[in-house]
């Protein structure tokens, strides 16, 4: 009987243990709740959502008003939205007709309105519609391929995102505009119509920009975007903090000489060169771009493929930064192939202004014909950095500005259609962890808008470093600013430095220096190595210190080699 009875007891004892097990086990997994009515709940996984990039979070506080307390939410924590969160559906906290969710993040409870968590990360993004405060085109994919212009202050509805980012925003909002679809650029867009019609600082550096009005047939100052860029920094790719950079053409043959330049350059303090990826008629290699949108270009191509590619291999193998310049408005193989993108006369002829045919920058073929290449040139060859000569419209138009066509499609003044193409290239080439320069005129710095349509601060506040071409040789034919190349430089850099404080984000200045000789003017001027090292200097002293390149159209070695003095020095200040 007494073993029957120990036995019974055990077994009490393990059902009783078995169902304090199961009740401890219950108390970690639910919560309870509701008064005296047991609510048994599973955390369940959600992700925070919002219209904006970021979710608050709250914590229940106990305040005192007089003798009584009271429970009030406070706030304690912003998150990025898509933040993986624990919450309770059937656990919550109701204010004010708001029902805030109990959650979980990093070990701590809080509370989140219940409209701010979704159970699939792909619902997180919460607008409906927003306003363009930065007027560009519409992508029809995100192979770069241009839809409609959207508007400054336009609306469009948000139909979707391409890639949440680690800070809550989207790169791109998916957007339906009418009756097109396609993809824009999240920081272009804002929350209200009120927000999207505001120029950047109104009423500071904005009202200098205002009164620069289209005078020359360029278009008018306050009429460009001022809003800040970023400027970027790969990590994979570091610009360096000054270019001292020898020029290269993209003749025939540049796998044969390539060893040659790199031999003389580390005999320097030379970390850079740039190198022709399309000059007018002088197309460096054979694209495929070319083979698919210009053939003449493809023709009369200097180089394959493969001798190009082995020319920057070396380049980049021997440790120097390597820019990629194309002529991109000005290209008479394009313009012949596809003249329906070409700038033409009245009468349907194409215009030839200064010997060539032109690429009009209003049509929106030449702008992803031009980002095909580079991008073909990045993915091929490996470039730091792409840069963008020509671009801008004709020069000394304006005795026969009225009988011009220039395919204005969207009735854009000259200078929206240059910064909005540098815009566009800026997007499509740092997706690819890649710089982007822009070359313009020394006249740009003189404080208006010129009459082919660049203007420095609007060009400035786009790219990463913005390279003027203030050859000694160009401005007044005056001997003295030819034979004077340190004055002629400082005072020419002092405008520069001062457009680049008209700009909230400017780029890096970064300038060519005259390393030709003035064989057609009246006297002669050899420019050697203390020709180049006085120009520099005036550069430097007048604050423009992003370092330099050489404009020699030739490329000449032997030239190069004569201005040593120069190439062997640091300039910085």
């Amino acid at each position: 009987m007494d073993n029957k009875r120990k036995k019974k007891r055990l077994k009490v004892k393990n059902i009783v243990l078995l169902l304090i097990i199961v009740v401890f086990i219950l108390a970690c997994l639910f919560i309870f709740t509701k008064g005296d009515k047991i609510v048994l709940q599973k955390s369940v996984t959600g992700y925070l959502a919002s219209n904006t990039s970021e979710v608050t979070l709250y914590q229940l506080e106990n305040i005192k008003e007089g003798e009584e307390e009271k429970e009030e939410l406070k706030e304690v924590l912003t998150l990025p939205r898509g933040t993986k969160i624990k919450y309770y559906e059937k656990n919550g906290y109701t204010k004010e007709e708001k029902e805030y969710l109990k959650t979980e993040y990093d070990k701590k409870d809080y509370y989140v309105l219940k409209d701010n968590i979704k159970s699939k990360e792909k619902d997180v993004v919460l607008e409906t519609e927003l306003y363009v405060r930065t007027a560009t085109n519409l992508l029809k994919d995100l192979d770069g391929s241009l839809g409609t212009l959207l508007a400054k202050g336009e609306k469009v509805a948000i139909t979707g995102y391409n890639k949440l980012l680690d800070d809550g925003t989207v790169d791109y909002y998916k957007i339906k505009k009418d009756e097109e679809d396609g993809y824009y650029y999240s920081e272009y867009l804002v929350a209200s119509e009120e927000e999207a019609k505001k120029n950047y600082d109104e009423e500071g550096i904005y009202q200098t920009h205002l009164a620069r009005v289209g005078k020359l047939g360029g278009g008018s100052a306050g009429n460009l975007d001022y809003y800040p860029t970023e400027k970027v920094s790969f990590e994979n790719n570091k610009m360096p903090d000054e270019v001292y950079a020898l020029y290269i053409n993209g003749s025939k043959g540049i796998k044969n000489s390539i060893d040659n330049y790199i031999e003389y350059a580390k005999t320097t303090k030379i970390n850079a060169f740039v190198v022709d990826i399309k000059d007018n008629t002088v197309p460096a290699y054979k694209s495929e771009v070319y083979n698919e949108l210009s053939p003449t270009n493809y023709k009369y191509a200097n180089n394959s493929v493969e001798d190009y590619k082995y020319a920057i291999d070396k380049l980049k193998e021997n440790g120097f930064y390597v820019i990629g310049r194309i002529t991109t408005f000005k290209d008479d193989y394009y313009a012949l192939d596809n003249q329906d993108d070409a700038i033409g006369k009245k009468d349907g002829s194409l215009l030839k202004q200064g010997g060539s045919y032109w690429p009009s920058p209003f049509k929106r073929g030449v702008w992803e014909f031009t980002i095909k290449l580079a991008k073909e040139a990045v993915n091929l060859f490996g470039f730091n950095e792409i840069q963008f000569d020509y671009v801008r419209f004709p020069d000394r138009l304006t005795t026969i500005e009225s009988t011009i066509d220039y395919k204005n499609t969207y009735g854009e003044e000259k200078a929206q259609a240059i910064q909005r193409f540098l815009m566009y290239a800026v997007h499509e080439l740092h997706n690819l962890n890649v710089y982007v320069s822009a070359d313009v005129f020394g006249e740009s710095s003189w404080g208006y808008v010129t009459a082919y349509g660049q203007y420095w601060p609007a060009i400035s506040n786009v790219v990463d470093a913005i390279s003027a071409m203030p050859y000694t040789d160009h401005f007044e034919k005056t001997p003295s600013n030819w034979e004077n190349p340190y004055q002629t430089m400082l005072n020419w850099g002092k405008t520069a430095a001062l457009r680049q404080t008209e700009t909230p984000s400017p780029a890096v200045a970064r300038t060519w220096i005259t390393a030709y000789d003035t064989p057609y003017w009246n006297p002669y001027v050899t420019y050697d190595g203390s020709m180049l090292q006085k120009q520099i200097e005036g550069l430097y002293e007048a604050g423009l210190t992003g370092g330099y390149m050489t404009w020699n159209s030739g490329s000449n070695l032997n030239k190069y080699k004569t201005q040593f003095s120069a190439f062997n020095r640091e300039y910085k200040r």
